[in-house]
């Protein structure tokens, strides 16, 4: 298992794209740290993860995975997003 970040512009305005963040849960254990940032402690690559969520967004929008290693540090964010990391790529 690999952490995968996922973020993305969305830029089609009113748009639904509850069915991209279903996809994304879908990946394996989530945190949905920031507005368009997740994370997802998954068996998938980085290519596979963007092949399968480029049927959910449209052609304009811009999407990038990238995988994570143990090194992270964060301001602001809850503690529930920081035990999350914690737990997920050490400390």
């Amino acid at each position: 298992m690999a952490v995968q970040l996922i973020t993305y512009d969305l830029r089609q305005p009113g748009r639904n794209y509850n069915d991209l963040h279903e996809a994304i849960k879908q990946l394996g254990s989530w945190w949905h740290c920031l507005e368009s940032i997740w994370l997802v402690n998954t068996t998938y690559t980085c290519p596979q993860i963007r092949d399968h969520l480029k049927r959910f967004i449209d052609p304009n929008d811009d999407l990038v995975v990238l995988g994570l290693n143990g090194h992270w540090a964060t301001h602001g964010l809850s503690t529930k997003c920081n035990n999350w990391l914690r737990n997920n790529l050490g400390a």
